[in-house]
């Protein structure tokens, strides 16, 4: 389904499709039984500029629109979903928003690092107390003559461990939204400690850690934007995160539909390939038709975000139903595997791993459900 690309569009996502074919797919396996990437995959994921699609060239990037970057995004996805977290929040949830609210000096210096894909960063955002209330979060920084001291505690940083900067979220002020803060913090910072969470169900291949900041000093042009503007900034942030993540899920509906038709053409059962059963052919049906809506629900947000309009509830609605359609697919996928889905010699499982984590993070299905109720009624059942 691809009426709407452009033939530059169309030729970026075959040449990102054979390059994971290629880097990506032979490994995802190892990778994921090592919960680990081979890091050697980051600086050719660079060359081939994924960490700097809609990046402006002058600050390091390729430049590129928003459909693009969904295609990117998607390959992605279907290629392992590790990749793209880790090009997703280094690229995505740090860099853009250093893009969109940064000085011209933290553009020229720590952007361009970032689109280069010369340095990575991470999203301190989430606090083992704060996950869907991130305006309750209690990391505190205290300004010190001319820095900030920071102390407090983040869980379930996506690229924590191997990051060079975090955009920690720290209260500047009194309770509520109003009174958070952002920061660049290099991770070489004395005092920033950080320890890899292992044992995830999905996404082992990328590094997800708790960080720990204790009297961490930063000067103050470590500020992002304003002092009090930084939760404004993580919902913005989150936005566009969810365009990814709804990318992302697409790509997994797409993988899990590939190689569902694959299979079930290879099987065979009483004498003839399972591609031939009514039962199967409704599955293989139910994960294509799935795999087409949550890609115009993406690409509707993508195409407000590129015509500068108002997204947050489309980026909402993409989110959702490709989340919860990607582990759809995937259970549907595994039905079709049979036994065989339920072993990692095949990508069937790995698919349902991932996809599940998608309903939960960047806003749960159920936020993502108030959010769009808000918008339709008026009202905010947040309070």
């Amino acid at each position: 389904m691809d009426l709407t690309l452009t033939e530059e569009q169309r030729t970026f996502r075959q040449v990102a499709r054979d390059f994971l074919d290629a880097e990506v797919l032979p490994y995802r396996r190892d990778w994921d039984r090592a919960e680990s990437v081979d890091l050697a995959i980051i600086p050719k994921l660079a060359e081939m500029g994924f960490f700097g699609l809609t990046i402006p060239e002058e600050y390091g990037g390729v430049g590129g629109d928003y459909i693009t970057y969904c295609l990117g995004m998607e390959e992605l996805g279907r290629a392992d979903s590790s990749i793209r977290g880790i090009v997703s929040v280094s690229m995505g949830l740090f860099g853009k928003p250093i893009l969109d609210f940064g000085t011209e000096e933290q553009k020229r210096t720590i952007l361009r690092e970032i689109a280069t894909g010369e340095k990575m960063g991470c999203f301190g955002l989430t606090e083992p107390g704060n996950g869907s209330d991130p305006a309750g979060l209690t990391t505190r920084a205290v300004r010190s003559g001319d820095d900030y001291i920071i102390n407090g505690q983040k869980i379930f940083i996506t690229n924590g461990s191997w990051a060079h900067y975090c955009l920690v979220f720290a209260r500047t002020g009194g309770p509520g939204p109003k009174g958070v803060s952002a920061f660049i913090v290099p991770v070489d910072t004395p005092g920033f400690e950080r320890r890899e969470v292992h044992g995830k169900l999905g996404l082992r291949g990328q590094a997800t850690s708790e960080i720990f900041l204790d009297d961490v000093r930063v000067p103050a042009s470590a500020l992002l934007g304003n002092e009090g503007q930084g939760f404004a900034i993580a919902m913005a942030s989150l936005d566009k995160g969810r365009v990814s993540v709804a990318a992302g899920c697409v790509g997994i509906i797409q993988g899990c539909l590939e190689e569902a038709v694959k299979y079930s053409k290879e099987r065979r059962q009483f004498g003839r390939p399972i591609a031939s059963f009514q039962l199967i052919q409704e599955m293989i049906s139910e994960i294509s038709v799935d795999a087409d809506a949550a890609r115009l629900l993406t690409w509707r947000a993508a195409a407000l975000v590129e015509a500068h309009q108002p997204f947050s509830v489309e980026a909402s609605k993409a989110k959702l139903f490709a989340s919860e359609a990607a582990v759809k697919a995937a259970n549907l996928a595994m039905q079709v595997f049979g036994g065989y889905g339920f072993i990692d010699e095949y990508p069937a499982q790995k698919y349902l791993r991932d996809a599940r984590v998608m309903t939960l993070y960047e806003g749960t299905s159920q936020i993502q459900k108030l959010l769009i109720g808000r918008a339709e009624t008026g009202v905010n059942a947040f309070v």
